[in-house]
């Protein structure tokens, strides 16, 4: 009906990556490109994957997601060594993920692959061209993290960090009777058409009701009669991520066919919530929600891409670029006759009009042919030397692959016709910044990146309201809770949380591609750096730029097999303004400057002979004067940087130390240091470092002052203090030499007064440096606010964070550096005293639900055990200290996992000053003990025993605890439904308990009063996963432990006729017979199957066996319920990989079957029955309730018509498109 969703619109994809020949071939030698001046990598698009790179890249720039993922061991998720191991037990999804994520953190590559990620879902070559809805990939992505992350610490994580409900309420307006029923998202799916924007849809949404009057009216269960009611909805809870799905494509059911809302539709970049939640006493900052990634389409309903703007919440990318120049670029339409001349211009021109601005050199000389009517070699070989010369000599302009082969144009070069040919024209960089031009602090503006496949581009804030409309608008929002604060140590820091083990495969990776880079490059070609003479300028020691580094050096490519004349030539010829003598000289850069350090002589001399080294900076000048100033050279005249530190003028009172930064050649007296500071004379001291890390001055003897500044041992950075001869009264140094005035290198903290005592100031700035101690700090405060003295013995220090919450006391012993405060931190001056080395400040609240800053505060000692902490905590309250525990926060502001050990210590557990502890009620049970939810399931076929409970059969609603589905119409066979589950009751047992002694202490629960069941061994225990039978737990001896079921199990039963014992290598199989002529089948039968080898031919042969039938006369197909489809297991060949031409063995228990304990097989007959079809009437049914919404309410998914990228310019009726194909993520068992 929707035509082919799924082309991918190449438009904006580099044809080299699609095209024939050599091009694709010689690209394929070279190792990947390494990483571009954003420092950020992108993902390559396979063919048709831009809607899976854009969520991948949302997610990888989702830091709690990206850690929570990384928190997961090889112990819990196995190892991709052995995922070709059929006993191992491998989670390939998460660690492929991980695995790309280190990759585009670590890895020094312009785009990484995401081809082992998509074999981990099963996908073919076939899958990986097509394209698919992202917003559908992205429920199903999170759909297989869940599945693979069952029995794991991570198992709830999707539920964490996404998971919020919504509460539908119908009001009765007769008896205000309220009528309410939750729902679950993960996304929050909104409308396009008809609305302004993401707050006048959600207004709609969670404010705006229904009412039901009229020839509309609600039937009230209470006044059992039709009323006049309202409907409204809300939202309940909220998840610390809110992913915001538009409904840009639409049915036109007049015209039939497909549309793209394209009209404006604004959102915000921070959102309040408060109005669309329900009524709550929180602040407005629990509701308050940042933008940090939109997703992107571009196109129409038959054709697009995907792309995606992402704010770098952890300063991971380098958010800079180039200043566009003003004026538009030069068109080769508008070349004027006097700029066809200049050759650089003309190839500007064609390479800017390539897809990609490359192309292969020899086509480059065609086109220039056609261009202008005359070859490169007759119109500029005389002149500027053959084509690939000339590209290598204007390499800040072009760049050539290593073979050079393939040319193209560097970002940022303008088009502009120069005057003083061929001078680079790259502007500065500019930082962008939402704050003052004088602000450089930047962590303080918000980095947004255009992540677009391999490309990665920044952008600015303002750029995202080009996305409201148009045919390339935003499809996704993703907002993050604005309270959700990173920590210090993640900024600018992509090792921050990377498990050791993908550390070390990157380093390894980056080691290996440096090593590739540098076999690869040519191994005769080097850069070199030219630094022109005219435009510096000498002073201050050394030779500086006259404007700005970037006019001042041009990057040159050149031959090192070639004489140091012939590079002379090239640069006479480069530089078509020189005039006079033109001397090459090595210089290097000096903290001071660039200083000379040698002339190059001898003209016959290869470059290599005179051992000119790769990356060399070579001053071009005349040899004599810069600027009409004498310029030294050499090492011995080599200017050092030395800090001098001497008394500020008029400082008697209170004397203290200004450094400055001076510049002496290497060879002058130290005693030249009078003359720079303008002083008589004095006594200059030489700063040497002590054993203990302590600072020391020697005093130079007045004959040491005649030697030269390298003959005393000082170099750059050195540090010298010189003493007036005319201040001897105010020394300053002791007798030991001992440094006791600070240098006035820093400035201040602020010292608030918080006691609550009256005072002529409510704050005071106290001058410190790093090494100040807080003692003195605080002595200083209380006097400089006239407090009472008493304070200096029962008073402390509280960094005050930017929300205004006092942070933990530090302690009097340290210095500002051991504190970690910064200059111009804010202190607060409270009561009480600080903690000492052995004790820690903790705050505490009771509840989950707490805002920030109303916590209590405790000092304790740190080898104080969680039960006594806990019981001084509870006195606080004025609580019993029988029925609660401890839990500590996480990063989410939410109760973490519980304090168990109640007998060790805070230290033990890790706990550290600063972190919030909550109360919350509930016992403990024992360490060593689980409580564990029990189950009842009970299918119905020929297997169940025992007497069913009343409301099973027909799974109509009760007060207890059930999950049910309704059983679909059909015959009596056509069985593919939820089997409901009942709450028995919970059982607390021990971890080093058996399987049978769970199953025996099941029993004993009242629930089961009324069941005959002979023996434990007749019951059949499976974990309970998503509200269904999950894994099959096979082995009765087997200790609980040994199961890893995790600190929250659940277990449900089924009973059975016999007892049951399966080896490990036995699958359980639901198979079912196909009744002959009828779209229905048998009641199912349980098989065990022995699965060592679990090939298509084995289980065929079990079935056969099973039902009596000949092997070449039985069909069998696997059923997967979530699709109600069946994939016939005789129609299945071997594979072959995509990388390694060899064929896997047919493992049912592999794609695309994942065969699994409790999985449905279908048989059929060939002898009664000819044709291939499985199908039954419940899987019609099941398909329809698939396709539409439930009854009284709208569904999300029928509001969606999907997306997909397309080829452009396929919007026009008469083109044939593909059918649809689901998108599907194929999770193995883990048994």
């Amino acid at each position: 009906m929707f035509g082919d969703l799924f082309e991918e619109d190449y438009s904006s994809v580099p044809n080299n990556q699609y095209g024939k020949g050599k091009k694709l071939k010689t690209k394929t030698l070279e190792p990947p490109a390494p990483r571009e001046f954003t420092n950020l990598s992108g993902i390559r698009n396979q063919g048709g994957t831009c809607y899976l790179n854009s969520l991948l890249q949302t997610l990888h720039f989702t830091p709690e997601f990206r850690e929570a993922l990384f928190s997961l061991g090889p112990e819990e998720l196995g190892s991709l060594e052995e995922k070709d191991n059929p006993d191992a037990k491998v989670r390939i999804i998460p660690l492929q993920l991980q695995r790309l994520f280190a990759q585009l953190l670590l890895l020094d590559q312009e785009a990484a692959s995401t081809s082992d990620l998509t074999d981990s879902f099963g996908w073919t070559s076939n899958e990986e061209m097509r394209q698919h809805d992202v917003q559908e990939l992205n429920r199903i992505l999170f759909s297989a993290l869940e599945t693979s992350l069952v029995g794991t610490s991570g198992h709830d994580l999707i539920n964490r960090l996404y998971h919020g409900t919504i509460v539908n309420q119908i009001v009765c307006k007769e008896c205000k009777n309220v009528s309410e029923k939750q729902e679950d998202f993960l996304d929050l799916t909104v409308a396009v058409k008809n609305v302004s924007g993401l707050e006048d849809a959600l207004w709609n949404m969670y404010v705006e009701e229904e009412v039901f009057d009229c020839d509309n009216l609600y039937h009230c269960g209470t006044c059992d009669r039709l009323v006049k009611a309202a409907k409204s909805a809300k939202l309940r809870k909220l998840p610390p991520f809110l992913t915001v799905s538009l409904l840009r494509f639409n049915f036109d059911f007049v015209k039939c066919e497909r549309y793209k809302e394209t009209s404006c539709y604004t959102f915000p970049l921070r959102i309040n919530l408060k109005p669309f939640c329900e009524q709550s006493e929180l602040d407005d900052l629990e509701y308050m929600y940042d933008l940090f990634s939109v997703i992107i389409h571009k196109g129409g309903c038959y054709g697009g891409h995907y792309h995606v703007y992402i704010k770098d919440v952890d300063h991971l990318g380098n958010w800079q670029f180039q200043e566009e120049n003003s004026k538009p670029d030069v068109n080769l339409k508008d070349l004027q006759n006097e700029e066809i001349d200049d050759p650089l211009m003309i190839l500007k021109a064609i390479l800017s009009q390539e897809e990609s601005n490359r192309i292969p050199v020899d086509q480059l000389g065609q086109k220039l042919l056609k261009k202008i009517g005359i070859s490169w070699n007759k119109k500029f070989r005389k002149q500027y030397g053959p084509l690939r010369k000339f590209l290598q000599l204007h390499s800040q302009v072009f760049r050539l692959s290593s073979d050079e082969s393939i040319v193209r144009l560097l970002k940022n070069c303008s088009l502009q016709a120069e005057s003083d040919f061929p001078r680079k024209d790259h502007q500065p960089s500019k930082t962008l910044s939402s704050e003052s031009p004088g602000s450089s602090d930047r962590t303080s503006c918000p980095h947004w990146f255009d992540i677009n496949d391999s490309k990665v581009q920044p952008i600015e804030e303002k750029d995202i309201e080009q996305q409201f409309q148009g045919k390339e608008s935003a499809y996704m929002l993703f907002y993050r809770k604005s309270q959700l604060q990173r920590p210090p140590e993640a900024q600018a820091n992509p090792r921050y949380r990377v498990p050791c083990h993908l550390l070390n495969e990157m380093d390894a990776a980056n080691i290996e591609l440096q090593t590739k880079r540098a076999e690869c490059d040519s191994t005769n070609n080097f850069e070199l750096h030219l630094h022109l003479g005219p435009h510096y300028h000498f002073f201050n020691g050394a030779l500086h730029p006259v404007v700005s580094q970037t006019e001042s050096v041009w990057d040159l490519t050149f031959d090192k097999r070639k004489t140091l004349g012939d590079l002379r030539q090239s640069i006479f010829q480069l530089l078509e303004f020189w005039e006079g003598d033109m001397v090459l000289s090595i210089a290097k850069f000096v903290p001071a400057g660039l200083h000379i350090y040698q002339t190059l002589d001898g003209d016959d001399l290869a470059l290599c002979e005179i051992e000119i080294a790769d990356e060399e900076d070579i001053f071009v000048w005349n040899g004599a004067e810069v600027g009409g100033i004498q310029i030294p050279t050499g090492s011995d005249c080599e200017p050092l940087l030395l800090n001098v530190l001497h008394l500020a003028t008029g400082s008697e009172q209170c004397p203290q130390l200004v450094e400055s930064p001076h510049v002496f050649p290497a060879n002058a007296e130290v005693g030249t240091v009078f003359a720079a500071l303008a002083i008589p004379g004095g006594v200059v001291f030489t700063n040497n470092a002590g054993s203990g890390g302590e600072e020391s001055w020697t005093a130079i003897p007045k004959e040491g002052l005649k030697k030269t500044f390298r003959e005393q041992g000082l170099g750059n950075g050195s540090s010298i203090l010189v003493q007036d001869s005319s201040n001897g009264n105010n020394s300053l140094l002791t007798k030991q030499g001992k440094w006791i005035t600070s240098v006035n290198e820093v400035d201040w903290v602020q010292v608030n007064n918080l006691c609550q005592l009256e005072s002529e100031e409510e704050q005071v700035k106290i001058s410190a440096t790093v090494n100040t101690v807080v003692f003195d700090i605080r002595i200083k405060a209380i006097k400089e606010l006239k407090l009472m003295e008493e304070l200096a013995e029962n008073s402390c220090l509280r960094p005050i964070d930017r929300n205004g919450k006092l942070l933990c006391p530090v302690p009097d012993s340290y210095t500002l550096k051991e504190a970690e405060l910064k200059m111009g931190s804010s202190l607060g001056l409270c009561p009480g005293r600080a903690p000492t080395s052995s004790q820690l400040f903790l705050f505490f609240a009771m509840g989950s639900d707490i805002q920030p800053g109303t916590e209590m505060e405790i000092i304790v000692e740190e080898t104080i055990s969680v039960r006594d902490c806990l019981k001084i905590m509870l006195e606080k309250f004025g609580l019993p200290g029988d029925t609660w525990h401890l839990r500590k926060m996480d990063w989410c502001y939410e109760a973490g996992e519980p304090l168990c050990e109640e007998d060790a210590t805070l230290e033990e557990l890790a706990i550290r000053s600063g972190d919030t502890l909550l109360l919350t009620e509930g016992k403990l049970l024992p360490p060593g003990l689980l409580k564990v939810p029990v189950w009842w399931y009970q299918p119905r076929g020929p297997e169940g025993q025992g007497k069913s409970h009343q409301d099973q059969t027909n799974c109509t609603p009760s007060q207890g605890g059930v999950w049910r589905a309704t059983f679909p119409p059909g015959p009596p066979g056509d069985m593919h439904m939820e089997v409901p589950l009942r709450h028995l009751g919970d059982v607390e047992i021990s971890e080093d308990a058996t399987l049978v002694e769970l199953k025996a202490q099941a029993m004993t629960l009242p629930s089961l009063s009324e069941v005959c069941i002979p023996s434990p061994a007749c019951l059949r225990a499976w974990t309970v996963d998503n509200r269904r039978p999950g894994r099959l737990l096979r082995r009765n001896q087997q200790q609980l432990r040994e199961y890893k079921l995790g600190r929250r199990p659940e277990i449900c039963l089924e009973p059975l006729q016999k007892e049951e014992h399966l080896g490990p290598q036995d699958m359980l199989l639901r198979t079912q017979m196909r009744l002959p002529g009828k779209r229905a089948s048998t009641l199912p039968a349980d098989m065990v199957w022995d699965a060592t080898r679990a090939t298509a031919s084995s289980l065929r042969q079990q079935v056969a066996a099973f039902y009596s039938l000949p092997v070449d006369k039985t069909e069998i197909a696997k059923y997967f319920p979530d699709k109600s489809e069946w994939l016939p297991v005789s129609s299945w060949n071997q594979q072959i990989t995509k990388r390694k031409k060899k064929k896997k063995q047919d493992n049912l228990q592999g794609p695309p079957y994942y065969l699994k304990d409790g999985d449905v097989i279908g048989v059929k007959s060939l002898l009664v029955e000819e044709d291939e079809d499985f199908g039954m009437v419940g899987d019609d049914t099941g398909k329809e309730s698939q396709a539409q919404p439930a009854p009284g309410k709208r569904s999300q998914e029928a509001l969606r018509i999907q997306s997909r990228d397309l080829l452009p310019g396929a919007e026009t009726s008469g083109r044939p498109h593909r059918p649809e194909a689901s998108l599907s993520i194929h999770v193995g068992s883990f048994r």
